[in-house]
């Protein structure tokens, strides 16, 4: 028998896209319409590489036994670390904050490697937010800086760009779509315009645009890679549209500059906002890296590197945020959480993780899993067990299940739970 799912929403990136039509039989995704090639690969392969058994040292234990076991590590901690959040639902991220309150141990989520400096920037300089709805239905400007759509967000642009809206009747001639980036990626290739900034240089581009759209000239003959004659027809282009958004990735935040980067192009957007409607939002990478951010300031005031040492939160990014806590060895035990840090943080990072005790909470095997001395199974939000996440343009969606984990396997919120309501029995 083949069970239909229509407008599954699918936790793979930030799009958060919920057209997706799925069948199910015998308990396995059979087909995915609609999705991209990482949804179909997400779905569809949903039973492969997974944590087969709860571990403690490598040897297959029972449940009980693992979360005993992670309790006894993190309850002799003086300075936990629990990390990650993002590949996983909101409920899971409460029991998470509440264990860091517990312990006095500093909760992080990925954003401090992404867009945390979007978030600095934004804290700075305000925000000038929209949705993608918006997008869709009224932008006819749309850039993308240092962002690589294309590949990392598949169906952006077939859904929200490169596609009629209510006041946008023919996309491909009502929309111009600019690309600003260091090379030219195949998101380039599909744009309208694609401006090759020098690396680093986006700082220094950002203000001559500024300067450019303020009216104030500039007696240089290039900005960060671009010439003035270029940056002025740029700045003029912006400036006439009817509804500008700029979307930026990680080629704006990691790159030279960082968070002042995000604070420039906010200042530039509202610049633009004298003349015409703009707004600005961040591509967010993992399905729910912005309801880590969500979740968190609503449960501790600040959206991540929060340290509860003290008995109460305190906020300091580049102090208490994981890969400095970890590259400065603070940090005792580590407590993951639907991420994979062991293989995206730089090396010394690495190395002090592999002289701790690591907890990984994960359903499938990947770089930590490997070092993690208690490694525990859980089911696959949005594909085992429902929740709730938030899209990149702050819009939460809920995420339904449509078949059920392994024999045995929870989702993420009642294993946390169940590792909180032990250590509050043993830590006083």
């Amino acid at each position: 028998m083949t069970e239909v799912f229509e407008d599954q929403v699918c936790p793979f990136c930030g799009c958060l896209c919920d057209d997706i039509r799925l069948e199910v039989e015998n308990g396995k995704v059979v087909k995915n319409d609609n999705g991209c090639a990482i949804s179909k690969a997400k779905f569809l392969n949903h039973h492969d590489d997974r944590i087969e058994s709860p571990t403690v040292k490598k040897s297959a234990v029972s449940l009980d036994d693992a979360i005993d076991k992670a309790v006894e590590i993190l309850a002799s901690a003086k300075r936990p670390l629990i990390y990650g959040l993002s590949s996983t639902e909101n409920d899971a991220h409460r029991e998470a904050y509440k264990i860091a309150e517990t312990l006095g141990g500093v909760v992080d989520n990925t954003s401090s490697v992404c867009h945390g400096p979007t978030i600095l920037g934004v804290q700075e300089s305000g925000e000038a937010a929209g949705s993608l709805a918006e997008v869709k239905n009224r932008a006819d400007t749309i850039i993308y800086w240092g962002s690589n759509p294309q590949f990392a967000h598949p169906r952006h642009l077939s859904r929200y760009v490169r596609v009629q809206g209510e006041y946008i009747k023919d996309a491909k001639a009502d929309r111009k779509i600019w690309v600003f980036d260091i090379r030219k990626t195949i998101s380039a290739n599909v744009a309208d315009e694609f401006v090759k900034l020098a690396p680093g240089g986006d700082l220094e581009l950002i203000g001559a645009l500024r300067a450019i759209v303020r009216g104030h000239p500039l007696d240089v003959e290039e900005a960060g890679g671009v010439s003035i004659e270029k940056i002025t027809e740029i700045a003029e282009a912006l400036k006439g549209t009817k509804y500008g958004i700029l979307f930026f990735g990680l080629g704006l935040t990691q790159s030279k500059g960082r968070h002042r980067n995000i604070d420039a192009a906010i200042r530039l957007v509202q610049d633009l906002n004298a003349y015409t409607k703009w707004n600005m939002m961040p591509m967010r990478g993992h399905f729910n890296v912005a309801g880590a951010n969500k979740t968190s300031t609503w449960q501790t005031g600040y959206p991540f590197a929060v340290d509860y040492a003290k008995g109460y939160p305190r906020y300091q990014p580049g102090e208490y945020t994981a890969v400095d806590m970890l590259v400065n060895k603070e940090a005792d035990v580590m407590l993951n959480i639907a991420a994979d840090p062991a293989a995206h943080f730089p090396r010394a990072a690495i190395r002090h993780m592999s002289t701790i005790p690591v907890i990984n909470i994960d359903p499938k095997r990947n770089m930590t899993s490997l070092l993690a001395e208690v490694n525990i199974p859980v089911a696959l939000s949005g594909i085992e067990c429902d929740g709730s996440a938030v899209r990149m343009d702050g819009l939460p969606l809920y995420l339904r299940k449509v078949v059920d984990p392994p024999d045995g396997v929870l989702p993420d919120r009642d294993v946390l739970k169940m590792i909180h309501t032990k250590l509050r029995k043993v830590v006083k």
